[in-house]
């Protein structure tokens, strides 16, 4: 009798995928080998493995066990044929881009973005020759327009920071593939429980895993994944010889995994953007509770949201989990379980900047920082903080006004947040 080989749930893969125990201590959990290098059998092994004749660990800042086991994971949990970790999120994003284009090549992307990344494509792209064009996400005809004979990339966030808009993933990539590029996904708001972009078309997705999928706000990291169904074939940074790698033709080489091996290989060996091992043993302790953490986290996001909605203080919340919001059907859609758990709001006040500041400071449970995706819960100005590098005119395409205050909400009684933000609102 033929046993047909079994597709595991979601909770069992975060808790299994990558791993078996260790066959020479039993260690139940995934070491951590905190080690730079690795012995080579030989001479002839070592050269293979320099080749990428043999795949096998060199060198940290390449691969490593412990790495491997969260890469593997991470993949897993999103669908993915496989995936890269590097030190920060800004790092994998860096990453996919710096594999995949050349100077004088553009990207198009939503301008519902984190301010970092904003700054990185108009700013840092453009000393490395790259072009970035910002569309409003919502406008399909807008994205079109803006594709040109150099676009080698769409671009955009699951749910974007901080405004809080849903991307429309399907008919994008549908877009994306009619010009024969790949459409990237940046899906840390959503992680792999709430949303699967690449169920839903996108080729490449990114992740700040310093966020909820580590989700004790303890080790930064990023992680990007490859669907390994866009035909790279005739896409000149995979296809062709590469100077950097001996001539080695990726694509040719390794098929489907190609890009991933570029990226790994070439892209984070030589920028040198590399995740430690420790961190990726905290972030695989992440993983292992990463449904149980999103189903509260979305549970006090959508309770918090409905209050505030309601309070006579609020002048607006913008949270796609509220029936009326304009993007409420959109996150039935792509987060049927709920939109993340970081949303803003304004506050009613002839001067919102000082209102803000007041709220800020009254809070005693929410933490003040520049993060989110933590089990606590955080609050934060953007406009004078993770989005102050944003001339006027950004702020405003980016939909971001002076008042706006960002919450990301955490793992805490949920009567105790609604307390605490009431008593704060009642001091503006």
């Amino acid at each position: 009798m033929t046993q047909q080989k079994r597709k595991f749930g979601f909770e069992t893969r975060m808790l299994h995928a990558g791993h078996i125990p260790d066959p020479v201590t039993g260690a139940r959990a995934v070491p951590i080998y905190q080690t730079t290098s690795y012995v080579f059998e030989d001479t002839d092994k070592a050269a293979q493995l320099f080749e990428l004749k043999q795949y096998g660990n060199i060198y940290t800042r390449i691969n490593n066990p412990t790495n491997a086991v969260f890469e593997e994971r991470i993949a897993s949990l999103e669908n993915g044929t496989g995936a890269v970790a590097t030190a920060s999120g800004m790092a994998a994003q860096f990453a996919v881009f710096m594999t995949l284009l050349e100077p004088g090549d553009e990207i198009v992307s939503s301008s519902h973005l984190y301010g970092g990344t904003k700054t990185q494509f108009t700013h840092t792209f453009k000393k490395l020759g790259v072009k970035a064009h910002f569309v409003d996400p919502t406008d399909m005809q807008a994205w079109e327009r803006a594709i040109t004979p150099k676009t080698r990339a769409l671009y955009g966030e699951t749910i974007g920071n901080p405004r809080g808009s849903v991307l429309d993933i399907e008919p994008l990539a549908a877009l994306a593939h009619a010009h024969n590029v790949p459409l990237i996904v940046d899906s840390t708001f959503a992680t792999p429980y709430l949303c699967r972009p690449l169920d839903w078309g996108a080729d490449i997705v990114v992740h700040s895993a310093t966020k909820f999928i580590g989700g004790h706000g303890s080790s930064i990291a990023g992680v990007l994944i490859d669907s390994g169904r866009f035909d790279f074939s005739s896409f000149p940074t995979i296809a062709a010889p590469d100077p950097a790698y001996h001539d080695l033709k990726f694509y040719e080489t390794f098929g489907h995994y190609g890009f991933l091996m570029k990226a790994r290989t070439v892209t984070v060996r030589d920028t040198g953007a590399a995740l430690s091992p420790f961190n990726a043993f905290l972030l695989i302790q992440g993983l292992e509770t990463l449904s149980v953490r999103m189903e509260r986290h979305v549970q006090n996001a959508q309770a918090i949201a409905a209050f505030l909605a309601q309070h006579p203080k609020v002048a607006w919340v913008a949270y796609a989990g509220l029936p009326d919001n304009p993007y409420h059907a959109l996150a039935q859609k792509y987060t049927p379980k709920g939109p993340g758990a970081v949303f803003t709001f304004g506050i009613k006040s002839d001067n919102a900047r000082q209102a803000g500041k007041t709220f800020i400071e009254s809070l005693h449970l929410f933490s003040h920082l520049a993060n989110v995706g933590d089990a606590r819960s955080l609050v934060i100005h953007p406009a004078s903080t993770t989005h102050q590098q944003l001339s006027d005119a950004e702020l405003e395409e980016a939909g971001i006004d002076a008042g706006m205050i960002r919450l990301s909400i955490g793992l805490e009684t949920t009567e105790d947040l609604l307390w605490d933000l009431d008593q704060a609102l009642q001091l503006t």
